[in-house]
């Protein structure tokens, strides 16, 4: 049986791709930033084709879906995308369509920009609303910066382009690892044990394997006059990621008093001047304080007015970090450095520090 007949993996994204894109597969000569949310494409052949992004809810309604496929049927011969960072793009072949196509986006409340340097859509994971490992509310979070961050959505004078991620969690969907700015979410207290919940739902021994840390071993407790299995959790091993609780119920893992989130700044997944990069830890804890965040706010906007200030053209902020010194950029920002910025991991030795001697930089201009 031939692999077109059988049902795995995705489809051939070319049986989805508009006319002229597909005709100049391969053959684009050069591309223009014509304004924000809007990039001219040019091919060897001659053919023109311009994209508009719009910036659209990460949870969205039927009714929200069939208005953007409508605007695409008017204007774009039926064809547009989604992004990896959840904005919808549309394929228009005419450039009258340009101008007629934004003001419907803008008017419906849809923002159009994103392109070239400036802050990107703010991706973030579906946190409580789909997700029992999240620590913090992911989508308030994005919401929160987004109203704070909007004018720079749609600016292109920036010294680079600027993303940003939210996690609920350490397992960090929404490559918070890769963000110039990340907001993870944080528990702080291991797993409670529920032994009766455990012994009846769960195994044990499966619960060992699936630790990282090997922070869970068995053991066996009398309750009501019976002999039951369940586990213990060792508090000094537990890294708190919550891969207990996502296999068995018996072990949860949420704290309202205690759960919090964490900032980490300076990666990217691009190869560019100094190739990919990791996000290193900013803030180590700040209490859940919904529905405004204005803590997260407050220290996310006064990273951007600092990289504003301090960046060179075409440099993201992690490699701003790495010019200035992180010495620097703890003074710029006014964030203490606290045994939590000392990072442990053996096999860190050649990036992280790992000793308490943080030596200030105040002469670096």
């Amino acid at each position: 049986m031939s692999m077109e007949l059988r049902d795995i993996g995705p489809p051939d994204y070319k049986k989805f791709m508009h006319p002229v894109l597909l005709k100049n597969y391969g053959k684009w000569k050069s591309h223009e930033h014509v304004k924000p949310g809007v990039i001219k494409h040019i091919s060897e052949t001659g053919d023109v084709v311009y994209t508009v992004r719009a910036g659209i809810p990460k949870f969205i309604s039927t009714e929200s879906v069939r208005f953007l496929c409508d605007l695409a049927d008017k204007y774009c011969d039926g064809y547009l995308r989604f992004t990896t960072r959840h904005n919808v793009e549309f394929i228009v072949t005419k450039e009258e369509n340009v101008d007629k196509l934004i003001k419907e986006l803008e008017d419906a409340g849809y923002p159009v920009g994103g392109t070239g340097h400036s802050l990107k859509a703010i991706i973030h994971c579906v946190g409580y609303l789909h997700c029992n490992l999240a620590a913090t509310d992911s989508p308030s979070i994005a919401k929160a910066l987004y109203e704070a961050l909007y004018d720079y959505f749609k600016r292109t004078d920036l010294p680079e382009r600027i993303k940003i991620a939210v996690s609920g969690c350490l397992n960090m969907c929404g490559a918070t690892n890769a963000s110039d700015i990340s907001i993870i979410g944080v528990h702080t207290k291991p797993p409670r044990v529920i032994d009766e919940v455990v012994h009846a739902q769960c195994s044990p021994m499966e619960l060992v394997k699936l630790c990282p840390t090997y922070a869970i071993k068995p053991k066996r407790i009398k309750k009501n006059g019976k002999v039951i299995t369940s586990v213990e959790i060792d508090p000094e091993k537990c890294m708190y990621c919550g891969n207990c609780y996502a296999a068995c119920p018996g072990l949860p893992i949420h704290d309202p008093e205690n759960d919090g989130v964490s900032i980490w700044v300076g990666g990217k997944a691009s190869m560019t001047k100094q190739g990919i990069m990791e996000s290193r830890l900013l803030v180590p804890f700040i209490p859940n304080h919904p529905p405004k965040w204005e803590k997260v706010v407050d220290i996310v906007k006064r990273i951007i007015d600092i990289y504003l200030k301090y960046a060179k053209p075409d440099e993201r902020l992690g490699e701003m970090i790495e010019r200035i010194g992180w010495e620097k950029f703890f003074e710029l920002i006014d964030v203490p450095f606290t045994y939590q910025h000392i990072d442990d991991f053996i096999f860190a030795y050649k990036e992280y520090r790992k000793g308490i001697s943080f030596r200030f930089t105040k002469h670096v201009k």
